[in-house]
């Protein structure tokens, strides 16, 4: 059961759709997770470089300081943190209650993440009581651990806040030192000091061009993806149509030959009839059924042999027979013929100023010629006015065929020597034809070394000049 067209598009269509909107899909997900581990980066970061800048204190302290002394952090394992510091013999001491047994952070989260950060906020609280932090180290450090994860560029702000007093503390410090965040910038805040109060305030822009940058390579390769489908699909539907044009067109020329087949056979079936059912005795009447019966079955012949000609030509084992033509008697001989069976007043005349001989296969010149005088008085209205003017130019004689008939629109022009292809006439529906006389014309002209060429006007006639060898 065949398929019908449009819903074979439809599908395709669909598909296509649906690979897009999939495609889509995936990609802002992925772009929300890696903008939430864009995020989560930023806090981690934050909190390793807070104890960076811890260690580089520690170690300043200990190489260019006259400080002697020690920080001691201890927890019970259960809800209280405690740290003990003693410099100089001055001696701090804080105790903070843990929000949860840090026994229960280590066996649920199967790592001391909690407890390590209390323990930083405790050395933090002893530290700072006997040196300041070192906000610019801090920045520093900060672009140094970015550049590390893979962020090379982020412009942002660090700030000291007192979160109680919703106040900053500090001067912020800049990288680079002109930026100023935007009333789109977002914040995030890292709590250094075990009661919650003071805390790092981190400005940056939003991260959305950090992550499609990260981004690039996988949105690359998802619009290459994408435009290779879009391509494959429309191709598969171009053939798909292609398929259905040529399927067309192959039931349209069936119709249309099988017409053109039967009419020369009925119109000799029905001669020959005459000759044998009503016999006569008059000379003049035999040979003109005879003549009838000829000229129809050149006109079949001719046809078969256009055809066969076009499928020896596709299979690729096609030769023209070359002789020695002369030009005059054939066009008179056409001339005559095209007379004889024309079923409307018809005026041809032939300008020749000088006898013209060349060489071709005669069978299908005399085909091309054929073609283009029947193509001339099909196509002209109720009286056809034709002239067929034969010259010699350079090494060529050109050949046209002049009418004054109904004309070709300039935009159906360039197909016209296409296969199968037909003009649209209308409302006539007097035009008989299967669309192949023209191809047939188009692909002999080229054997023959030569070319074939249209001029025409709608309302004033056209010229085809073919183009042969001498």
């Amino acid at each position: 059961m065949k398929i019908p067209f449009r819903a074979i598009a439809i599908l395709i269509v669909t598909s296509l759709i649906g690979v897009f909107a999939y495609q889509a899909y995936w990609l802002v997900g992925l772009y929300q997770s890696m903008k939430k581990d864009m995020d989560n980066t930023l806090l981690e970061v934050l909190q390793l470089t807070d104890y960076n800048e811890l260690m580089a204190r520690c170690d300043s302290l200990r190489t260019y300081g006259n400080q002697h002394g020690q920080i001691e952090v201890a927890s019970d394992l259960k809800d209280t943190v405690k740290t003990i510091s003693t410099i100089d013999g001055k001696q701090g001491y804080s105790l903070i209650t843990v929000d949860e047994p840090t026994t229960a952070t280590v066996d649920k989260n199967g790592s001391i993440e909690l407890l390590t950060k209390y323990f930083q906020r405790g050395i933090h609280s002893q530290l700072d009581l006997f040196t300041e932090v070192n906000l610019q180290l801090y920045d520093s450090l900060f672009t140094h651990t970015l550049a590390m994860r893979g962020i090379v560029y982020l412009p942002h702000r660090i700030e000291m806040v007192n979160l109680r007093e919703d106040s900053t503390s500090v001067q912020a410090i800049s990288n680079p030192s002109t930026y100023i965040p935007s009333q789109e910038a977002e914040c995030f805040y890292y709590n250094y000091d075990l009661y919650n109060k003071m805390a790092y305030r981190l400005w940056v822009e939003p991260t959305n061009r950090v992550v499609l940058h990260q981004m690039q390579g996988i949105l690359g390769t998802s619009l290459v993806i994408v435009f290779i489908l879009g391509i494959s699909f429309w191709y598969l539907l171009r053939i798909i149509l292609r398929q259905k044009t040529v399927e067309e067109l192959k039931e349209d020329f069936t119709h249309n030959i099988t017409h053109e087949l039967k009419t020369p056979i009925a119109v000799a079936y029905a001669a020959n009839d005459s000759l044998l059912n009503f016999p006569t005795d008059t000379p003049e009447k035999r040979k003109e059924y005879h003549l009838i019966v000829e000229e129809q079955l050149k006109q079949l012949g001719g046809l078969v042999e256009q055809i066969l000609s076009m499928s020896r030509k596709e299979k690729k084992d096609f030769q023209l027979n070359y002789e020695t033509i002369e030009l005059r008697p054939m066009v008179e001989n056409i001339i005559s013929r095209q007379l004889l069976k024309s079923e409307k007043p018809v005026s041809i005349r032939l300008q020749m100023e000088e006898d013209i001989s060349l060489r071709a296969d005669r069978t299908h010149l005399s085909n091309m010629i054929s073609n283009l005088s029947d193509n001339a008085e099909k196509y002209s209205d109720e009286k056809a006015d034709i002239c067929i003017k034969c010259q010699i130019l350079g090494k060529t004689c050109q050949i046209s065929i002049i009418d004054k008939g109904i004309g070709i629109p300039l935009d159906k022009q360039p197909f016209l020597f296409n296969k199968f292809y037909r003009v649209p006439t209308g409302n006539r529906h007097d035009v008989k034809g299967y669309g192949l006389g023209l191809y047939y014309i188009k692909m002999m002209a080229e054997l023959h070394g030569g070319s074939i060429r249209v001029e025409s006007s709608p309302g004033k006639g056209s010229k085809f000049v073919l183009t042969i060898p001498i």
